[in-house]
């Protein structure tokens, strides 16, 4: 009995210290450190407890408490900023180099051979006219009748050809025979009223015909090629052509455009033969002429 008169003294005590420590700091509860004197450990331990993430060390601590803050740092001025780098060249201001780019071959665009335009001209002077764009002459006069007799005479039936296709057509070398005959060897000329237009498979050129020195016509001329090395050749078998289409206006063989007189030559001296291709051995109906043999690569079959 007097033993637990003894302990319950002790529990009273107990309970009389815990409340004289809650008045005396009711807001300072982190301080708060009353021990249980009656269990041997200490209760209402509100001290914080220290973290596994946080180096609370003293030299962590000393390097803190000296690191400058992010606000304190100088912020550097627009005039002490390092220049951006200057952009790259474009394609349009780059440096050219010493190779020309060559044009592609199309319908707009030409061989650079435009007659020139520096020239001083005047259409009161039959040899200063710029031929480009004039009509100087043009309709001004005839011929004389010895000109006009030779332009205007019949074409010999030998020199007519016929294509395997059955077209009939005169050799431009015979154009020209008969423009020398007419007018004489230097008294008649092509004038380029352009440049040379290219396009992937033709070549085609403006030309005026000029015969002591007047306008007589005009005519564009063309002329195929396969690979690009053939232009050059390509560009003088459109002077041709331009020529022959221009002495259509003067009348020079004008049969090779009468229907009539087409199909009585036809008949008269050209046949139709079946032929066999070499080396595909296709086979085709080709005209020529009367007496002419079979051409390679073709050969007459029975």
């Amino acid at each position: 009995m007097p033993h637990s008169v003894a302990l319950a003294s002790a529990w009273l005590s107990e309970v009389s210290q815990l409340a004289t420590c809650s008045r005396a700091a009711p807001k300072s509860r982190n301080s708060l450190r009353c021990s249980n004197t009656y269990h041997g450990y200490r209760s209402h331990d509100l001290t914080p407890r220290r973290s596994l993430f946080t180096n609370t060390s003293p030299r962590a601590a000393t390097q803190a408490a000296t690191a400058p803050s992010p606000s304190s740092q100088p912020t550097p001025s627009p005039q002490s900023r390092p220049p951006p780098p200057p952009p790259p060249p474009s394609s349009s201001s780059a440096t050219p180099t010493s190779k020309t780019p060559t044009r592609p071959l199309n319908s707009t665009t030409g061989l650079s051979d435009a007659p020139p335009s520096t020239l001083t001209l005047s259409e009161d002077d039959p040899t200063a006219v710029d031929w480009t764009r004039s009509f100087h002459g043009l309709s001004a006069q005839p011929f004389s009748k010895e000109a006009a007799a030779v332009l205007l005479a019949p074409i010999t039936e030998e020199d007519v050809e016929i294509k395997p296709d059955g077209i009939l057509y005169l050799p431009e070398i015979k154009y020209r025979r008969i423009l020398n005959r007419a007018f004489g060897p230097g008294g008649w000329g092509l004038a380029p009223r352009g440049e040379s237009i290219v396009t992937p498979k033709t070549v085609t050129r403006e030309y005026a015909l000029v015969v002591h020195g007047r306008l007589v016509s005009i005519a564009r001329g063309e002329q195929d090629y396969f690979t690009p090395d053939g232009i050059p050749t390509a560009s003088e078998g459109c002077k041709s052509n331009a020529m022959m289409r221009c002495c259509k206006d003067l009348g020079v063989a004008s049969e090779l455009w009468d229907p009539r007189w087409l199909r009585t030559f036809k008949g008269k001296y050209s046949r139709e033969a079946f032929v066999e291709h070499v080396v595909s051995k296709k086979r085709t109906k080709i005209w020529l002429r009367k007496g002419d043999a079979v051409q390679y690569p073709y050969k007459e079959t029975k």
